[in-house]
């Protein structure tokens, strides 16, 4: 398998199981740790009423989510870095920049309160890029 081939299944990889990750987490915290918040978002399309719901919600809740971003891009940097073989932090900067893009669309979709923004813009890369350095065979840029 060619480097390039290599390194995009590394990102994709890394990408589809930050994915799983983080839908394993808020699974949990819907159904677990904060149910009464999963049954009332249940079903609900309307961005208006998604928006009531999410200014609502528990703080912890919204740090239970990202927790599981914090996790899924640790797991899928850590792939991506192991796949990728050469430059792990490279893939796994770039697998934190997707995150990041992912996560100010999924912002932009179901709007958060204010202050979940910063987190949501810091948190990706730097988990990302740990989990590459963590990865065997970490040791180049």
């Amino acid at each position: 398998m060619g480097k390039v081939a290599r390194s995009i299944l590394a990102v994709v990889v890394g990408f589809v199981a930050a994915c799983v990750v983080m839908i394993v987490v808020e699974s949990v915290n819907g159904h677990v740790l904060y149910p009464e918040l999963g049954k009332l978002a249940e079903g609900v399309t309307d961005r208006e009423v998604i928006r009531g719901l999410l200014a609502s919600a528990p703080v912890g809740a919204l740090l239970v989510v990202l927790f599981g971003w914090t996790l899924g891009s640790f797991v899928g940097g850590f792939l991506a870095g192991w796949i990728g073989r050469h430059a792990p932090t490279r893939h796994g900067l770039i697998l934190g920049v997707l995150l990041t893009l992912a996560g100010i669309a999924n912002n932009l979709m179901l709007p958060p309160p204010a202050w979940f923004w910063i987190p949501t813009l810091l948190v990706f890369v730097p988990a990302a890029c740990a989990g590459a350095r963590l990865a065997p065979g970490s040791s180049s840029l």
